[in-house]
C-alpha cells in the first residue's frame, strides 16, 4: 500500500505503527445544517479507504468526530429560538441519513465534542503545565514559538499563515498566530465549568482531545478536505506533539481535494453548493457516490449535470452486464490483480474503475458458465470494495432507470410483439437498428435479455 503523505509532500510505503491494528481519524462535520455534496467526498473516498484496510490488515479502528459545539451551531440556535441540543441532533441524523443512502458505512466510533469536554479540560492543563499553552482574559491560548516545526504541514511562512486562519489579531496574544484552546461564554451562550472559567472549547481542541481518547497518542492516519489543512490540521499537530511530550500525531496525512460548482469552490460561506440531499433526489445514491470516486482523490471534482448523467450511464452497464450474467452464481472471488494494485497504490479509484469498466466487456463477451461465473464473482469483488454494484439489477432498473435503457426497453416489448404476429421483418429491422446502437438481444428459455457489448 503506497500512500501519499501530505506531511512529506510525497508517496510513501504505508507502515501502521502496529502490523495488527491500523488507526484511522477523519474529520467529520460541524452539525448545523444540511452537509453539501463536497461534504460528502471525505467521507466517501475514506470509507473506500477503511474497506481496503480491512482487506489487508487484521484489525483496523476508523472514527469520524461530529463537532456539537461550535459558534455556527449557536447562532442556529439562537435565530430558530431553540436549544443547540435541537439543532446538533437534527443536523446529526440529516449527515448519517445522507451517508447511508451514499452507501457510507458507519465508523467504528463517532465521538462528539460535547462528550468529551474532560478529555478537552485536561489536554489543555496540560500544555499549560507543560510551557506551550497560557491563559489571558479568560483564554487560553496556544504558543506557536513553543513548537519550533510550526507550519510544516501546510508549508506557509507566518505572514501567510495568519492571512489565511482570518485570526484576529487580539490584544492579549503573545503571537498573532497563537490559536485559542478555550475561550469564555457569556452568560446566553453554552458553557462548562473549567479552571479558567465558564466557557467552551477552541476548534482545534476538540479533535486532538476526540483522537486521544479513541486511538492513542499517535495513529497511523490523519485525513479531511484539503482546506483543513490549514490552520485545522497544522494546529492539531502542534498541541498534539506538545502535549504528548514530542510524540509524532498521526504518521500518515490525507487530504482530498474539493468539488467546484459552476468553475468555483462549493461552500456554505459562499451560497455556492448543492446538498447531498438535493442530490439525492435527483439521482440514486449509488450514482452521486460513483460521480465522488470517478477522480482521484487528491485531485478537484467539478460537479455538473453532465458528469451525474456519465455516472448514470455507467452504472447502467454494470448492472445490464450483471443482468445478462443472469443466475449463474458467482464463483468465490477476489478483486483482480490489477483492482487491488489500483487501489493499493494511493486509492487510484480512477484507474480502478476502469479494471471494472475492462470485466463488463468480459462478462458482455462471455460464452460459457465457468467465464461468467469467475467474471461476476470479481465484478462483486471489486463493487464490495468501491461500495457499488451491491443492488439486484432488476431493482436497479426498477428503481428509475435511464430514458435510454426504457427506451430499449419498449424496442425489445415491440420486438417481440412483432415476433408472436410473424411480422419478422418488423422483428429483424428493430434487432437491427439495436444492433448499430451497440445492444444485442439474446433469445433463451428464460425469456429476453439485452445487454450492451462496450
Amino acid at each position: 500500500m503506497q500512500i501519499y503523505n501530505s506531511l512529506t509532500r510525497q508517496k510513501e510505503p504505508f507502515q501502521p505503527l502496529n502490523p495488527e491494528h491500523v488507526t484511522i481519524y477523519v474529520c467529520g462535520p460541524t452539525v448545523y445544517s444540511y452537509a453539501h455534496i463536497g461534504n460528502a467526498r471525505p467521507a466517501v473516498v475514506f470509507d473506500v479507504l477503511a474497506r481496503l484496510m480491512r482487506v489487508l490488515y487484521k484489525r483496523v479502528t476508523f472514527v469520524r468526530n461530529i463537532t456539537d459545539i461550535d459558534d455556527k451551531i449557536n447562532a442556529a440556535a439562537a435565530a430558530a429560538g431553540v436549544e443547540i441540543g435541537e439543532i446538533t441532533t437534527r443536523y446529526e441524523q440529516a449527515y448519517m441519513d445522507d451517508l447511508a443512502a451514499l452507501g457510507v458505512a458507519p465508523a467504528d466510533r463517532t465521538p462528539r465534542v460535547t462528550e468529551h469536554m474532560e478529555d478537552i479540560i485536561r489536554a489543555i492543563s496540560d500544555l499549560i503545565r507543560g510551557g506551550h499553552a497560557y491563559e489571558a482574559e479568560g483564554h487560553v491560548l496556544f504558543d506557536v514559538n513553543s513548537y519550533p516545526e510550526y507550519g510544516r504541514l501546510s508549508g506557509r511562512d507566518r505572514r501567510e499563515m495568519i492571512a489565511g486562519a482570518r485570526v484576529e489579531v487580539a490584544p492579549y496574544k503573545r503571537d498573532a498566530a497563537d490559536f485559542v484552546l478555550w475561550k469564555p461564554s457569556a452568560d446566553d451562550q453554552p458553557g462548562w465549568e473549567s479552571p479558567w472559567g465558564r466557557g467552551r472549547p477552541g476548534w482545534h481542541i476538540e479533535c486532538s482531545a476526540m483522537a486521544a481518547a479513541h486511538l492513542g497518542e499517535t495513529i497511523d492516519i490523519h485525513a479531511g478536505g484539503s482546506d483543513l489543512q490549514f490552520p485545522h490540521h497544522e494546529n492539531e499537530i502542534a498541541q498534539s506533539v506538545c502535549w504528548h511530550g514530542g510524540k509524532e500525531y498521526a504518521r500518515y496525512w490525507m487530504h482530498n481535494g474539493l468539488l467546484n460548482l459552476d468553475g468555483q469552490k462549493m461552500a456554505k460561506s459562499t451560497g455556492n453548493l448543492v446538498n447531498i440531499r438535493d442530490v439525492l433526489e435527483q439521482v440514486p445514491g449509488e450514482v452521486a457516490r460513483y460521480v465522488l470516486l470517478s477522480a482521484h482523490y487528491r485531485q478537484p471534482l467539478d460537479w455538473t449535470d453532465e458528469v451525474l448523467a456519465q455516472a448514470r450511464s455507467t452504472l447502467d452497464r454494470v448492472y445490464r452486464a450483471l443482468e445478462g450474467l443472469g443466475a449463474v452464481e458467482p464463483t468465490d472471488s477476489e478483486p483482480s490483480v490489477e483492482f487491488m494494485d489500483a487501489l493499493e497504490d494511493d486509492l487510484n479509484t480512477p484507474r480502478a474503475l476502469a479494471e471494472v469498466a475492462e470485466l463488463v466487456r468480459a462478462a458482455n463477451k462471455a460464452e460459457t458458465d465457468r467465464e461468467r461465473g469467475a467474471i461476476k464473482g470479481q465484478l462483486l469483488a471489486c463493487g464490495e470494495l468501491l461500495g457499488l454494484f451491491q443492488a439486484d439489477p432488476a431493482e436497479w432498473f426498477g428503481g428509475g432507470a435511464d430514458d435510454e435503457s426504457a427506451e430499449i426497453d419498449a424496442l425489445v416489448a415491440q420486438r417481440q410483439a412483432a415476433r408472436s404476429n410473424k411480422d419478422f421483418a418488423t422483428a429483424d429491422r428493430i434487432r437491427d437498428e439495436l444492433a448499430a446502437r451497440g445492444i444485442v438481444i439474446e433469445d433463451s428459455a428464460d425469456g429476453v435479455r439485452w445487454r450492451r457489448t462496450g
